[in-house]
This record gives C-alpha cells, structure tokens and sequence, in this order.
C-alpha cells in the first residue's frame, strides 16, 4: 500500500513539474508577425491560426504541438473571435490569442475638417481604411439628413451637413453610419448655437447660423478675431451692405485658379456676395464650433471692413476710408 502511494506521488510530480513545464514553454513562445494590423477571419480557432503561422515558418511544429497539448487542458482558450485587431509588437502567442478571444478590435480613426468642402470630406471618407464604401455622393448624404421640421428652412445641398471632427470606428463600419454620427453632431453643435444666439441677430433661421458660420470659417482661422469677423458681417447685414466675401465668390466658381479675378468678381452666380445682397443660399464649408459661436455671439462693434495682414490675422476698419489704407498698407504694399 505503501508503495502504491509513493508511486502515486511521484507520478503525480511528474505531472506537475510536466505541466509547469508546458506553461512555461508556451508562455515564452514569441510571435512576430510581419503587420500591425490582423484579420482573424470567421470559423478561425487557436489551432488553426498555429498552423496558418506553422506554414508561414513564423511557428514551428513544436511550438502548435505544444498549443495542441495545453489547449486540451485549458479548452476555454481554444476559441477566437472574427475581426480586425491591432498588433502591439512584441507578443506571445498567448498573448495574442488572448488578444483574439477579447473581440477588442483595432479602432481605426478620421478625421474631418473645418474649413473644406462636403466633397473635400467625401475624399477623406472614400480613401478611409477597412471603412465599407456604401455612400458615394453628396446628394446621398443630403438625403441621410433629418433636418429638425420646427427649424424651417432646409439645406439647398449637402454642403456643411458634417461635423468637423475626428470619429473613431472599426473594421466594416459603414461611411453611412459615419456620415450619419457626422450628422447628429452638427445638429447638436447648431441646436446649441442656436439656443445661445444673441436676440437681434439678422438670422431668422438655423440654417442661415450654418450659412454665416461657414463664410467666418474660410474667413478666419485664428480664433480669437472669430467674433469680430462675426461682427462685420451682422453689422453689414444690419445696414443691407452687401457681404463682398471673396470665399463666397470661390465657392461658386467652377474653376478657380488660386488668383481671384475682377471678372470673378462680377461672375454673377448666386454665391457672389459682391453682386447679390444678404447671405449666399447656402454654407460654403465644414464649420467647427467656435464659427457657430461667433455667428451666433458676434462682437459688439462699429467694424464694417477688414483686410488680411498676411500672417493669419486681419486689420478690421470702421469706415471705406481706413479700410482703402489698410489695403494699400497690406496688400498693395506687398506688391510694390
């Protein structure tokens, strides 16, 4: 009886130091895969990735056997889940594994832009990575649009329709679940707007807050002169000045060459505010926050003009007298 029991404990330590062993060895399996980036495709396991990797010499026979046995005695690991995941270099294959059973995903990000066009946004999104191409035109994301019915007035176009900002999503999201979330924030960034507008603005709808938002987003990308910007063109409203913003005009060109003409200026389509009054019949561009805030909260000002000094922020003037010599200063000066 005796016997039989030391017999049984010493089988039983060598099972023990054996097991110790294969963990051991298993744990310090290293797996280098060549791209940072991996697709486990559906009805993969454990077993079959080790093979996959056996045949692409990143494995060895020894090191799937070794798998093999301690799978068998931890059968919950046996299993992965499909998706694209995101490698972090220096692995073991049970760390990877481990990696492929969580279902946490690679998060791939894009970002989109103030200032550029729903097409420019467009291009971002169709060049965007492992992201399903299932939307291809502006006018498919007009029509995505759920315009508020109380706000009145509907977009013209799909133009300023997104928010600018970076969305994160994984491997197969749609661009029209993007392109939808894009949506929703610009709602909620204009509802707020809206709500926080000052009484006597010369806006009368949402829309038209987009509209002045977009032409003080090409005007102006320092954020602090936001709200004079703001500011010149309400008071130009107010006085039924035309606007004469040369974004406006740019946007309503069919081939514009980089250098604004004097017969661009007199091209007489809708958007150029040098020929037609009031605000152009749509938005000219993604628009970020502090564009909605300074259209709705414009400065408290008597500026009517004002002219780029060249380095990012403008000269702002209250009468056509010192506006002609900050031109002259800042514009004719630099080409004499």
């Amino acid at each position: 009886m005796l016997k039989l029991i030391r017999l049984g404990f010493i089988v039983a330590l060598l099972l023990g130091v054996s097991y110790y062993a294969l963990v051991r060895y298993i744990q310090q399996i290293p797996l280098h895969l060549p791209d940072d980036i991996y697709t486990v495709t559906a009805g993969s396991s454990a077993a079959s990735l080790c093979r996959q990797w056996q045949q692409q010499q990143q494995l060895t026979s020894t090191n799937c056997l070794a798998l093999k046995l301690y799978l068998r005695l931890h059968p919950a690991q046996a299993g992965v889940k499909q998706g694209v995941y995101r490698l972090s270099g220096e692995q073991t294959l049970l760390q990877l594994l481990a990696l492929f059973r969580s279902g946490k995903e690679a998060q791939f990000a894009l970002t989109l832009i103030e200032g550029e066009t729903v097409q420019q946004s467009l291009q971002r999104i169709t060049q965007a990575r492992y992201l399903t191409q299932d939307l291809h035109t502006a006018e498919e994301v007009q029509a995505m649009l759920q315009w508020p019915p109380e706000w009145g007035e509907t977009p013209v176009n799909a133009e300023a329709l997104l928010y600018p900002d970076t969305y994160y999503y994984t491997a197969n999201s749609s661009a029209r679940e993007l392109v939808q979330r894009a949506q929703h924030a610009l709602l909620n960034e204009l509802a707020q707007a809206w709500e926080q507008r000052q009484g006597d603005l010369p806006l009368q709808t949402p829309y038209q807050l987009l509209i002045l938002a977009s032409i003080i987003e090409k005007e102006s990308s320092y954020p602090p002169e936001k709200t004079m910007v703001a500011s010149v063109f309400v008071n130009r409203l107010r006085k039924n000045m035309r606007l004469q913003t040369d974004p406006t005009v740019i946007y309503g060109l069919e081939n514009f060459n980089g250098n604004i003409t004097r017969t661009d200026l007199n091209n007489p389509h809708p958007y150029n505010t040098y020929r037609h009054f009031g605000l152009p019949p749509g938005p000219i561009s993604l628009v970020g926050k502090a564009s909605l805030l300074a259209a709705a909260q414009p400065a408290e000002t008597d500026l009517y003009y004002f002219v780029s000094k060249g380095d990012g922020t403008h000269q702002f003037s209250s009468t056509l007298e010192q506006h002609n010599s900050a031109v002259k200063k800042y514009i004719l000066g630099s080409k004499l």
